[in-house]
């Protein structure tokens, strides 16, 4: 007779559970961050959706999945959103890269973030995250 106990699998955890990342600890994903910044600067000019699509070339729903992190565009679909807000696709990287760095501070000790939406100040040409 053999014991039932003996055909179960066991489980061998990938990595202990005191280790396992806080719920609340995620890293946020790229296209998340891009598209708040887009939305934040189509919102900070005052423009809509659909003129901001018409002047980049892309749909209309495809902008607005962009801006709600749902879609990872490519290098040219970014290029054409950032000029059609004034940007390069520089200045939207940039814009994206200190989004990340504020996010990581917060996560490692630094002040809770609970938007993406930071104001945007431009200076003579020069795009920045306002303090």
């Amino acid at each position: 007779m053999t014991s039932h106990a003996s055909n179960r699998a066991r489980v061998v955890p990938l990595r202990p559970a005191e280790e396992a990342p806080a719920a609340g600890a995620k890293e946020p994903l790229w296209r998340h961050v891009v598209g708040d910044v887009l939305r934040r600067e189509r919102l900070a000019q005052e423009r809509t959706l659909k003129d901001v699509a018409d002047a980049a070339r892309i749909s209309m729903p495809y902008l607005s999945e962009l801006e709600r992190g749902r879609k990872e565009a490519s290098s040219e679909v970014l290029a054409a959103a950032a000029h059609a807000l004034g940007l390069t696709l520089a200045d939207l990287l940039t814009l994206a890269q200190g989004e990340l760095v504020r996010l990581a501070s917060a996560g490692r000790g630094g002040s809770t973030v609970t938007s993406l939406r930071a104001p945007v100040a431009r200076r003579q040409g020069e795009v920045r995250l306002a303090a």
